[in-house]
């Protein structure tokens, strides 16, 4: 479905506030808008998403999560390697049990800020695309989480085997007869995604298959793989699982996000400790696309976390 735009005057009416406080809200705050048509239009969706991250006042939660009920719940960006990751924690540690909400990088981090999981998943790209992940959890958290590295790992476009549509960069993907596969909105593949077409001077609403969302990154590939779709962001480990032509763009960081409180919980140390096991890294060994060289370390405070 095609999202809504809202002119000036319609968004000025959806916040309160009149017209000449949206620019300053556009200027100032980052309110969502394009400029496509020459006027400011604001995706509804979007200037919704922009409301939700900037509410404070939250009712105190009722109920808090368990720290010692044997329960790992981690939420957020779907990654080939954590599930195998999640699955060698189960494995080696009877007493826990690990699960994983795939919300999207957006969705995870406002799962921690609910406290609806112990750990959030994200690789949200910042508007210097040089850092990852926080100022989103600046925005969209109370406290500052722990930030742990999971992995880096390659981000592009999966295209087929054969090319047959000769597909060499995101510009080829304005061409006709070209169909897509995306992600969702509020994951961090599509953030990236959306910005690799904005800098080809592509409206992603003029590629044939933009609106079709799939969330995860297998799902992407499978698309891809049927012939259903040429191409679609994704990551180069799923490349390698199904075999595709993988077109890179970058690397990107890969974080665990930790609530300060929950940090020293027992499953999150085992699970914290298992990168640094060789079992993890044998695991690693049987994808591409990962690096490892910032596993396990801290991100954010760097390396001072015990000393707080």
């Amino acid at each position: 479905m095609t999202q809504k735009l809202l002119s000036t005057k319609e968004v000025a009416k959806f916040l309160g506030i009149n017209e000449k406080m949206v620019y300053s809200l556009v200027s100032e705050k980052g309110l969502p808008a394009t400029k496509v048509t020459g006027k400011w239009l604001f995706p509804h969706q979007l200037v919704e998403q922009w409301i939700e991250a900037r509410t404070i006042n939250y009712p105190e939660q009722k109920g808090k999560l368990p720290a010692q009920q044997g329960l790992v719940i981690v939420a957020g960006s779907n990654d080939p390697l954590l599930d195998a990751t999640l699955s060698l924690f189960n494995s080696l540690y009877g007493e826990h049990l690990a699960v994983f909400g795939n919300m999207g990088s957006l969705g995870g981090l406002r799962a921690l800020r609910r406290n609806l999981c112990h750990i959030a998943s994200s690789h949200l790209l910042q508007d210097n695309e040089t850092e990852y992940n926080f100022d989103f959890a600046q925005a969209e958290l109370e406290q500052f989480p722990a930030v742990v590295n999971f992995c880096l790992r390659e981000q592009g476009l999966l295209i087929t085997k054969d090319n047959s549509k000769r597909i060499s960069s995101v510009s080829d993907l304005g061409k006709s007869g070209i169909r897509i596969a995306n992600r969702p909105l509020g994951t961090g593949t599509r953030l990236l995604f959306d910005r690799e077409l904005a800098k080809a001077g592509l409206s992603g609403e003029s590629i044939e298959g933009y609106q079709k969302e799939y969330h995860r990154h297998l799902d992407i590939g499978l698309e891809i793989l049927s012939g259903r779709a040429d191409a679609g962001p994704g990551i180069r480990a799923v490349a390698g699982i199904l075999d595709l032509e993988f077109i890179p763009l970058r690397w990107e960081r890969f974080d665990f996000m930790i609530s300060k409180e929950r940090f020293f919980d027992e499953g999150v140390q085992r699970l914290l400790g298992l990168l640094h096991d060789s079992a993890f890294k044998e695991l690693a060994n049987r994808f591409t696309g990962y690096d490892l060289k910032l596993t396990g370390r801290m991100v954010f405070p760097e390396d001072n976390m015990a000393k707080e």
